[in-house]
């Protein structure tokens, strides 16, 4: 077999699609935030501003998670040392654990390396430690969660997206005494819906089914003390295993869940995916529990408060100038394009022209035909950097000569 030409074969049909994903070379700067500088391929340098970032409060450059991971380096060096049971495990892994376990009200939390492994090691591992487990699944799940799913072995049940009436269907037919697991959302982050954890929960009490929520896109972001959306709706104690990450709102890297101090034993003594991975560097699960800290006081709800109300702002004037906007009211600002050139040369263009960071977002991350741009607005994306870019959108849309009627449908 000639292997090159097959990976010439493989990237060229991405090419080809209009999808190929390239880099861009950013330098983010130390309390800048959300500037940072392009290095052009030219060898040239423009200052730009980043729409398109996951870090949502900025805490990536709050000065205590900065100061916090100074600390823990000069103390303790760069690396962990090795996995949680070959000497990965430092006081800043525990008091990590600890501050999360706080956030979700759980027993426990365990951390891994992403919130993607957590979810793949955890919903892979489940059917060990409960034999003929069926997990149901969302339509949308991340991709993780169905990796995790795929891997672990078990039975599976896929029920369309936020459907709770096929979800009921789905568990009536199967045998009322196997044990069940629904996994699931708390907001999907490419349409920023909500899924609906209540009545999900009442679907779990009711055929004796376990509960695995991910809240990636909202820890940090909702609930009095950032806990999610499940503590923002006081539901988190109905919810057996939390996922979440520390690489979003809270600005660091990394992944966890939050369960029993029984689950997370079992999770923690079979799952290869934590067992065999080295663990987080000190620095950065001090700089983890430190941001966790500061978005549980009240500095954090007016971090909250800003960001939501950027949202708001920004959804409110695409929507006066005809955009087509994915709005379920949450923090997240998605503009369907539904072609995967005009979504990449939208993108190119305010870079290029406007000095507008956005990337496009095409398949498979979402299904052909709703590529999009999704904008993440800040706390400091303030009143004149969401002017420009509502003014760069107006500009392109026309110059583009999409047709907006055809979009939206």
């Amino acid at each position: 077999m000639n292997y090159d030409a097959a990976l010439d074969q493989a990237i060229g049909r991405l090419h080809e699609e209009g999808r190929y994903r390239t880099f861009i070379d950013i330098e983010r700067a130390k309390g800048r935030y959300p500037q940072a500088v392009w290095n052009r391929p030219d060898g040239t340098h423009d200052e730009i501003t980043v729409w398109c970032g996951n870090d949502y409060l900025g805490m990536g450059q709050h000065p205590e998670v900065l100061a916090a991971m100074h600390e823990a380096l000069e103390s303790a060096g760069a690396g962990s040392g090795g996995t949680r049971n070959i000497s990965g495990t430092t006081v800043y892994h525990k008091r990590l654990e600890a501050e999360l376990a706080d956030l979700h009200g759980k027993d426990a939390a365990l951390v891994f390396s992403s919130a993607y492994i957590a979810n793949d090691a955890t919903l892979s591992t489940l059917p060990k430690l409960f034999p003929g487990l069926i997990i149901y699944s969302d339509a949308l799940n991340h991709a993780s969660m169905i990796e995790g799913i795929k891997r672990n072995g078990g039975a599976k049940r896929i029920f369309r997206h936020n459907d709770v009436a096929h979800l009921r269907q789905l568990l009536a037919a199967d045998d009322p005494a196997a044990p069940k697991l629904i996994a699931f959302e708390s907001i999907y982050s490419m349409d920023g819906d909500f899924g609906p954890i209540a009545q999900i929960c009442d679907l779990a009490r009711e055929f004796g089914a376990l509960t695995y929520l991910d809240e990636v896109h909202a820890v940090g972001m909702y609930g009095p003390r950032g806990g999610g959306v499940a503590e923002r709706d006081g539901l988190a104690g109905r919810i057996d295993i939390i996922n979440g990450t520390l690489g979003k709102a809270f600005g660091v890297f990394g992944g966890y869940i939050a369960a029993s101090a029984r689950m997370c034993d079992a999770i923690r003594s079979y799952a290869p995916g934590f067992i065999f991975t080295t663990s987080l560097p000190p620095a950065v699960a001090a700089g983890a529990a430190a941001s966790i800290r500061v978005l549980k006081g009240a500095g954090g709800q007016v971090l909250r408060d800003a960001q939501q109300l950027h949202a708001r702002i920004l959804k409110m004037r695409l929507k006066s100038l005809g955009m087509p906007i994915i709005d379920h009211g949450s923090h997240i600002v998605p503009v369907h394009v539904g072609h995967p050139v005009h979504c990449k040369a939208l993108s190119d263009m305010l870079l290029r022209d406007y000095g507008i960071y956005v990337q496009p977002i095409n398949f498979p991350t979402v299904p052909r035909g709703t590529e999009r741009l999704r904008f993440t607005p800040s706390p400091v994306h303030d009143a004149k950097r969401i002017d420009h870019l509502v003014r760069a959108m107006d500009a392109l849309w026309s110059q583009c000569s999409l047709n907006r009627a055809e979009l939206s449908a």
